[in-house]
């Protein structure tokens, strides 16, 4: 039977107010509270020890080898102690959990192959920020955890947000189709928390009292209690009883960053070289320029995070002397070993492609000399 108010349209909008937005775009994009830091973390932890399993097993000594003592030294490489996690995390947190893919929107030419109305949802990225824009109803809504409330972005202005967002440094994935179905019905939103849905039609007539989830006149109706004198609905922590996050929607953000932090440590425990080619480090591109794209590093060494642009018809040995640059070979080491993408994909064999035909535009990239 269904219940009052079941037909109307629900936006679910998480709050930021922990450095969560990670978590925060996964789950708005999804519009289901699915993801939990404890759940990402996870995540972090499994792709961390697949890289330190690797180092291991190539890096001569082993578990006592230096660049494994110092790898392991640096604490996570896919979550960092503010709680923002890796595009990989987020990528195979989404596979795993729906068999969706995260490609960044210049990638393969999506792009050019559709038009970007016809893509479902994004998530946009620059430095540790992370935010949702999903379709939902035919209509695109900016989810942006930061905001008070969701926001509506006309099919006329999408590819201008999109196209603006980019020139100022973002990096923007998608998810062309095969999105989680949006709510319509009071028991949909029992997979999320009530405050942070917002019904449909007070957003699209500007309402400045705008009912949610919390303050939902019909919210109640349909419910009861059982002989055990529980509620015959979800607890007010919603997704927690049902979903697939691991826990920890009856803490505070805060709470639940340094449990997701504290579980990610926990995860730490224990191909024949080949010459790299010469090439020259070309002058960085602004961020306005055609073909301007963005790469995350971790450099060798112990030296650090850096972000850096490049054409995408620049090559990919450009990649490897501006890492060299940035970070030289230590004594004894003169091997430079590149790293991209879940799993781990080794980027000698792509030297001589050009960094858009290797799909590097937005990616995270991890250095070690061997």
């Amino acid at each position: 039977m269904s219940s009052a108010g079941d037909g109307e349209v629900w936006i679910y909008h998480e709050r930021q107010e922990a450095q969560l937005c990670g978590q925060h775009a996964l789950n708005n994009l999804v519009q289901a509270a699915v993801f939990s830091p404890m759940s990402l973390s996870e995540v972090a932890g499994q792709l961390d020890q697949m890289e330190l399993s690797f180092m291991s097993a190539n890096n001569e000594g082993g578990v006592r080898s230096k660049d494994y003592l110092n790898r392991l030294a640096e604490g996570s490489g896919n979550v960092d102690a503010s709680g923002n996690f890796s595009i990989e995390v987020l990528r195979s947190a989404l596979l795993n959990q729906y068999g969706l893919s995260l490609p960044n929107i210049r990638q393969q030419g999506i792009g050019d192959q559709i038009e970007v109305t016809e893509i479902e949802g994004f998530i946009c990225n620059r430095e540790a920020h992370w935010f949702a824009i999903r379709k939902i109803n035919g209509r695109f809504w900016n989810l942006n955890s930061t905001k008070e409330r969701p926001e509506l972005i006309s099919h006329f202005h999408l590819a201008a947000e999109i196209e603006g967002l980019q020139n100022s440094g973002y990096s923007v994935f998608c998810v062309v189709k095969n999105l989680p179905a949006y709510c319509t019905t009071s028991a949909g939103r029992e997979r999320g928390l009530p405050q942070y849905w917002w019904k449909e039609s007070d957003l699209v007539e500007g309402k400045t009292q705008a009912i949610t989830g919390a303050t939902d006149p019909w919210k109640d109706v349909g419910s009861g209690m059982r002989l055990d004198g529980s509620s015959t609905r979800a607890s007010s922590g919603g997704a927690s009883s049902g979903s697939t996050n691991g826990g920890g929607y009856g803490m505070t953000e805060d709470e639940q960053l340094q449990m997701a932090l504290a579980a990610s440590m926990e995860n730490y425990t224990e191909a024949p070289p080949v010459a790299v080619k010469s090439f020259q480090v070309k002058q960085e591109p602004a961020v306005s320029e055609p073909g301007a794209v963005r790469i995350q590093f971790r450099l060798p060494n112990n030296s650090g995070r850096v972000v850096r642009r490049f054409l995408d018809t620049e090559p990919v040995g450009s990649v490897y002397a501006f890492v060299q640059q940035s970070a030289p070979p230590p004594p004894g080491k003169s091997t430079l070993e590149l790293k991209f993408g879940f799993p781990p994909t080794d980027l000698l064999p792509h030297q001589d492609a050009t960094i858009g035909e290797t799909k590097l535009s937005g990616e995270s990239i991890q250095g070690r000399y061997v």
